[in-house]
């Protein structure tokens, strides 16, 4: 670069429910794990490996916490994707085929649907029910898919790409009385809204790390006591002989870390992240037609907009934010073609569900970075459809 180059701008992040920053604090907790304090904590004859199991045990207690749940019931993962199939393939291989029968909504994450696709191929019954235009699931339709074979519900606590939340305490309630498992993948809400896994009838929570300002890598799967497993990985049985492998202590020291931040402030952040989102929708409310926002305008995470515009072709708009981070759905999708799925469920047709962007705040987002995104975005998308860009 030239001398008189001025240096590449950062943009603004705004893609937050794609992945969260690592908290400065987190890094620090779990520096002294990587080169000091380096036990293996499955050795536990020595010191090291003591160190290291006790700082695990202690992370472990952490999650819990902020779960309602005990630290027993924690098993750690790689991430929510696994905790997705350790909880599917786990809970059913114990159940012995005795219920064969399982129900999900259209708009669960991609690594939910791909589970229930192969159980289907293993000769379950999968019924995938429909949710309404603002992505919620009718309680009454979800009751009366229920059948004597049902062996397992799985509902989002929050959507990825347009942060509606689901009304789980109904549906864990619905779950209970019938002795169904319930479970809940929950990594867009852990450490982001009140979660409580007792209260709302929960079995199985898959939550990730790096979606709460932890590493990734990192994850965890909430498994109820009462609830039979079998593995699905083998080894040397840990993790209560569920998860096998060593456990990676500087992650699991910084997935707790992490969630004992995030309970801490999580009121606080509540309040700031939904002032900051009704700021940001009213900016460009005063700037701009032609645009809605997907999903439910209430039952939604504080942090989340997901809003679709009358256009041609979002990808130009988007040429043109190169100052701004944001995405057009999940990450998790990103490399599919075609519209996205949760928002072709809300009944978008493709053109509208392609026009739309998903705009995610958090932790380190300021009121100027927001005040900037609606400026720009009303800018640039008015300039798209006036033929200046």
């Amino acid at each position: 670069m030239a001398a008189s180059e001025p240096a590449p701008k950062t943009p603004i992040y705004l893609d937050y429910q794609a992945t969260t920053p690592t908290d400065p604090r987190v890094v620090a907790a779990m520096q002294p794990f990587f080169s000091g304090s380096y036990g293996n904590p499955h050795s536990t004859q020595h010191a090291y490996g003591r160190e290291a199991e006790q700082a695990i045990e202690a992370a472990r207690a952490e999650v819990a916490n902020l779960i309602g749940a005990r630290p027993g019931e924690v098993i750690f993962t790689s991430g929510a994707t696994e905790a997705n199939n350790l909880a599917f393939f786990g809970a059913l291989a114990a159940l012995n085929g005795e219920r064969r029968h399982l129900i999900t909504l259209t708009s669960e994450h991609p690594s939910v649907l791909a589970c229930f696709e192969e159980l289907t191929q293993r000769g379950y019954d999968v019924t995938i029910l429909p949710v309404d235009k603002e992505g919620l699931i009718d309680c009454g339709a979800l009751e009366g898919a229920l059948r004597p074979d049902t062996a397992l519900m799985s509902v989002m606590a929050v959507n990825n790409e347009i942060g509606v939340l689901q009304p789980l305490e109904a549906i864990g309630a619905l779950c209970a009385a019938r002795g169904i498992l319930f479970h809940c993948d929950a990594a867009q809400a852990v450490g982001k809204l009140p979660l409580d896994v007792k209260r709302a009838n929960i079995d199985l929570l898959s939550l990730s790390g790096h979606k709460l300002y932890g590493p990734k890598g990192i994850g965890a799967l909430y498994v109820g006591r009462h609830v039979r497993m079998k593995p699905v990985l083998f080894g040397g049985g840990q993790e209560r002989g569920l998860r096998s492998g060593t456990l990676p202590t500087p992650l699991c020291v910084g997935l707790g870390h992490a969630c004992r931040l995030a309970q801490t402030e999580l009121a606080e952040e509540v309040r700031r992240l939904t002032f900051l989102r009704e700021h940001f929708l009213s900016l460009l409310a005063g700037s701009l037609e032609g645009w809605w926002l997907n999903g439910s305008a209430t039952a939604r995470l504080p942090g989340n907009i997901n809003l679709s515009f009358e256009l041609e072709d979002i990808e130009l708009v988007l040429t043109h934010l190169d100052d701004l981070a944001l995405s057009t759905g999940s990450a998790c999708s990103s490399e599919t073609s075609g519209p996205s799925h949760v928002l072709t469920a809300l009944g978008l047709n493709t053109q509208a569900a392609h026009n739309s962007l998903r705009i995610g705040f958090g932790r380190f987002t300021s009121q100027d970075d927001v005040e900037q995104a609606a400026r720009r975005i009303a800018q640039v998308v008015s300039s798209v459809r006036s033929g200046e860009i």
